[in-house]
């Protein structure tokens, strides 16, 4: 029995590749030429008349030439694909191509790039033997998560539009994208997530301004004016400071995932998301617990970029465990889709997502 698998597995990856190697198609006008040529064929055979044979010979000549046309211009042509940091959920964002003709003499025309599970293409008009260009295709996506990208399809049906002649560029990549952060929130209610007792709050947090505390590698988002020049000039990757501010002020945002994923578990999602940006416009630390996930309290963009991949990739199940903070409940927001999850904790406060998904009610801590 193992045996068969491994040939049947054998026989669809054969398959696999000798479809990504070449595909043909007929287009509607090629289909129509096509069946054209044969009734003419057959009507020549029938006849034996001189000119139908001469016009038989043009047009199987022309079907031949538009073969090796379409074959030249997807030959030899390399795609590399750049994806965007930035992508969140509603908003367009652009897949660019880099398409690199490497035949010496003759050009490609009428490229199209089609990405696996994406509606919209990417369109090369022309390039020159060993030339290179740029193609970008607009998308977006309806919901946050991980997505694959693997396959980018090239096709084209140049030169006369009888044929469809398509292969496959493997480019193994994926797409981080991020839950909105502009859903409308209330503010935490005063004294809702900022430390009233001695601990890691008090401690102070990693901001951009305050008491000095020590270096460490720049990450993207961080204030140019914090980088450490002469550190940065012994090292590979440049050094900026990092500095202590009041760890009162820090707000812990945390996400119950316990519940079945639906459109209710989305919103709540996108009101983390929504009171992380809050925090940051606010210039306030911020800490999140998210699922198994914890992010030490910080503050910045480069921060705020942090918790939304976190946000991204969180999953949500009945069987998950509550959110476990390493503060007490009662400096900590809480978002959750159900009532329930906010009693007995004593929250500093709390959003709850409304079942019907269609906004986040605020609830009374208990």
């Amino acid at each position: 029995m193992s045996a068969v698998k491994k040939i049947r597995g054998w026989m669809a990856e054969a398959w696999r590749q000798l479809r990504a190697w070449r595909r043909i198609y007929f287009t509607g006008f090629g289909l129509a030429f096509t069946l054209g040529t044969i009734a003419v064929g057959f009507a020549a055979m029938n006849t034996a008349n001189n000119l139908l044979y001469l016009l038989l010979g043009a047009m199987v000549g022309f079907m031949t030439v538009s073969s090796w046309l379409s074959e030249q211009a997807i030959r030899d042509v390399s795609v590399d694909r750049r994806i965007p940091r930035t992508v969140m959920v509603g908003q367009e964002f652009r897949l660019t191509y880099e398409v690199t003709n490497r035949k010496r003499f003759l050009p490609s025309l009428a490229l199209e790039l089609v990405e696996s599970g994406l509606p919209n293409r990417a369109f090369v008009a022309h390039l020159a033997g060993r030339e290179s260009g740029s193609a970008r295709s607009v998308n977006s996506f309806v919901k946050r998560g991980i997505y694959p990208l693997g396959t980018v399809t090239l096709s084209t049906s140049f030169p006369f539009g009888l044929f469809r002649k398509e292969r496959d560029v493997e480019i193994p990549a994926e797409v981080v994208v991020w839950p909105r952060t502009d859903r409308p929130v209330r503010q935490p209610r005063a004294g809702g997530g900022r430390a009233r007792r001695a601990g890691i709050t008090a401690r102070g947090t990693l901001g951009a301004r305050g008491e000095y505390r020590t270096l460490r590698g720049y990450r993207p988002g961080d204030d140019p004016r914090d980088i450490h020049w002469r550190s940065s000039a012994r090292s590979p990757n440049p050094v900026t400071r990092e500095y202590e501010t009041d760890g009162a002020e820090t707000r812990w945002i945390c996400l119950d995932t316990r519940e079945t994923p639906g459109e209710a578990v989305e919103v709540a999602v996108e009101v983390a998301a929504a009171l992380i940006a809050s925090a940051v416009a606010e210039q306030r630390p911020f800490a999140l617990v998210a699922g198994d996930a914890v992010l030490e309290p910080g503050n910045g963009v480069a921060h705020m970029e942090r918790a939304l991949d976190i946000l991204a990739k969180v999953d949500f199940e009945p069987a998950a465990a509550a959110p476990a903070p390493p503060v007490p409940a009662e400096v900590c927001v809480l978002v959750a889709v159900r009532a329930a999850a906010a009693d007995g904790r004593g929250w500093g406060d709390a959003f709850v997502v409304g079942t019907d998904a269609r906004l986040a009610a605020p609830a009374v801590a208990a």
